[in-house]
């Protein structure tokens, strides 16, 4: 029960990370912090869904997905980081917390936060949603850190989606995957003493 306590603090404590770096840096300057969001636009763009349908789908799709590849412990997880997130976007949207200053600097220290809070999560062997799922099964079967396939998915639908964002958005939404995801490797490879070691982490030693 303790081990289960601890790590849902950490998932806890990334989402809620998360969370902050959208409401407070990405979020005010429309800069996107995943690729869930492009491909929902895609298919509103091609199909005329709703995107809050489209999200909805995409989400749902790869928490399949993480049933299948990663297990029922790591699909609650995501699910339990993905609400927790939500508050905490909800939280930190007050202007209490709206100290933007400037476009890049917000971007750069969004990037940070964000890629923290996702490493907390991918530590516990937990998806912070979107292409997060897709890359945790890759380092998961291919003994290797999430940083590098998060970046290459997500940069790709960024790209993907450039015709219908902004070019300029899209270029700040590549700059942020790319700081983001370098947090997340220095966080996932963070030694962490025995007495937390995460209790749905399952990599190959």
């Amino acid at each position: 029960m303790h081990q289960y306590l601890t790590s849902y603090c950490w998932i806890t404590m990334g989402a809620l990370i998360q969370g902050l770096a959208m409401a407070v840096f990405l979020f005010p300057h429309s800069i996107p912090s995943g690729g869930a969001a492009g491909i929902a636009v895609l298919l509103n763009y091609w199909f005329n869904i709703p995107l809050s349908v489209a999200l909805w789908i995409v989400n749902f799709s790869l928490l399949v997905a993480a049933i299948h590849w990663l297990g029922n412990g790591s699909a609650l997880g995501t699910m339990y980081a993905i609400t927790i997130t939500s508050l905490g976007v909800h939280l930190f949207s007050s202007d209490t917390f709206m100290l933007s200053i400037n476009t890049w600097i917000d971007l750069l220290l969004g990037s940070i936060v964000l890629g923290m809070g996702i490493g907390l999560l991918l530590r516990e062997n937990v998806s912070n949603g979107g292409m997060g799922v897709i890359a945790l099964i890759v380092a998961k079967y291919r003994n290797t850190p999430p940083g590098r396939p998060l970046l290459l998915l997500n940069g790709s639908i960024f790209l993907l989606t450039a015709s219908i964002i902004d070019w300029k958005i899209v270029i700040q939404a590549i700059v942020c995957q790319w700081i983001s995801t370098k947090q997340v490797d220095l966080v996932y490879k963070w030694h962490v003493p025995a007495l937390f070691q995460p209790i749905f982490l399952r990599r190959k030693k």
